[in-house]
């Protein structure tokens, strides 16, 4: 194979990449916004607006670079319901609607405990089954007319080849519907009265079937194009490094969400209040992870600013002991039902922006913590590049931090799945920052006052 197009959806932006087998590179990329739709019962995702634009651009892709294989990775805590058609039964719901907050106390005492699930209990959607349980108590006639149920992946997956699956890395994203000791569906399914009906569970790495004959008509690819079963985003960047790597060590996936997936580390001794879980990896085994908002708190802190910090802003936030303390986003992460608050106030956009990245690897580095991470930390995406961010944390994290140098992340990670197994991505160690007593007092300020 030479080119793998990767159907990718993040909670952002949705994008069509073209992955380059033998340099693992991005050659080309296509995004549309992954816009929260609001008319219908209840806000919902454009469905039919992406697959008209995935369509488009993998045309486009297959005449001017020809497209050997499809994959799909997209975020998780998201669910589709089809009728006997396959059509879609209900629109698919938004998971940060409060809708099922109102049916919570009814769904508790349905839902399977922390330890058979590893699924901590979430507010508004982000268990995919308070979702269906709400979405199945909303509308009444749902159950009759819901008859398959398939993961986000698997739904394109499904417009693709025809097939259906539930991909097991977006089962075990705090869906509370599967149990990833035994790697079997919970008896939430059956509680639900959604026996039967939930799609097949597959490894992300099958070949799920080949192109429906009008969708390669469409895009003018061959009728024999693969497409695989697909993953849930953050396992898509855990995925290179469990091909080529040997525990112990931690993954951090960087995004809308940060989520730290520790390799090597028992699930045993998990909280889960504060928004911890066990993950499944794309070769089905249990991963502890923990979690948090970190790009939106990012962006929400840093109002549109374009600053780029100095030195002197550095010096002013290690010297004045400025912090940013938990939570921005309280809903969900270590902190849950914190209020963030300034313990002074910065003097400048630069000096707020490093305290600001400061307060994302403090925050990382407690939910490495909490899952009992040993080993190196590999930091994938946007907050690879962020270096206030990696300095705090090598000067925290006694293992190492390291930072992809060859192409990696979710569209990588998914295009792999196709390709079968690659070496490792290669990593550069990010060096301890020349003032790490300092970082280091810093930070258990930060703890002691968290």
């Amino acid at each position: 194979m030479k080119h793998v197009a990767v159907i990718d959806i993040g909670k952002t932006n949705a994008k069509l990449a073209l992955v380059d087998a033998e340099g693992l590179r991005e050659i080309a990329v296509v995004t549309r916004p992954n816009v929260v739709l609001r008319d219908g019962p209840y806000p919902h995702f454009d469905l039919d607006g992406h697959w008209q634009f995935f369509l488009h651009h993998l045309a486009n892709f297959q005449s001017a670079y020809g497209v050997d294989a499809i994959s799909v990775t997209t975020h998780g805590a998201s669910i589709v319901l089809l009728d006997e058609n396959g059509d879609l039964a209900t629109p698919m719901l938004d998971y940060e609607h409060t809708g099922p907050d109102a049916l919570a106390t009814e769904y508790d005492a349905l839902r399977p405990d922390f330890a058979v699930t590893g699924s901590a209990r979430l507010p508004m959607g982000l268990n995919i089954g308070a979702q269906l349980h709400w979405l199945l108590k909303r509308d009444p006639e749902m159950s009759v007319r819901v008859t398959h149920v398939v993961t986000y992946p698997g739904y394109w997956g499904w417009r693709l080849t025809g097939q259906f699956s539930c991909d097991v890395c977006s089962l075990g994203c705090h869906t509370d519907l599967w149990e990833p000791q035994a790697a079997r569906f919970s008896s939430l399914v059956e509680t639900l009265g959604l026996d039967g009906k939930m799609a097949p569970p597959r490894r992300p790495d099958e070949r799920l079937g080949t192109l429906r004959p009008d969708i390669a008509t469409i895009t003018g690819l061959p009728s024999d194009t693969p497409v695989t079963v697909g993953i849930h985003d953050s396992n898509a960047s855990l995925y290179p490094h469990v091909l080529g790597r040997r525990a112990p060590f931690s993954v951090i996936s960087t995004g809308t969400w940060v989520v730290c997936m520790a390799m090597g580390a028992a699930p045993d001794r998990l909280d889960p209040a504060r928004d911890v879980l066990v993950n499944v990896n794309a070769l089905g085994a249990p991963v502890p992870s923990a979690r948090f908002m970190g790009g939106r708190e990012f962006d929400l802190i840093r109002s549109g600013s374009r600053a780029s910090p100095t030195a002197a802003d550095r010096a002013d936030v290690l010297g004045g002991g400025i912090l940013l303390l938990p939570s921005v986003e309280p809903a969900s992460g270590p902190f849950p039902d914190r209020t963030a608050r300034w313990t002074a106030a910065p003097q400048s956009e630069g000096a707020r922006l490093v305290a600001l990245s400061h307060y994302l690897a403090l925050m990382t580095d407690t939910c490495l913590d909490l899952i009992g991470a040993n080993g190196p930390v590999i930091v994938e995406g946007p907050f690879a590049r962020n270096a206030d961010y990696l300095d705090m944390l090598a000067a925290v994290r006694p293992a190492g931090v390291e930072v992809a140098t060859s192409a990696t992340g979710t569209s990588v990670g998914a295009a792999l799945l196709a390709l079968g197994a690659s070496l490792p991505p290669a990593t550069s160690k990010v060096a301890v920052p020349p003032e790490a007593a300092r970082y280091v007092l810093l930070a258990q300020r930060w703890r002691d006052l968290a």
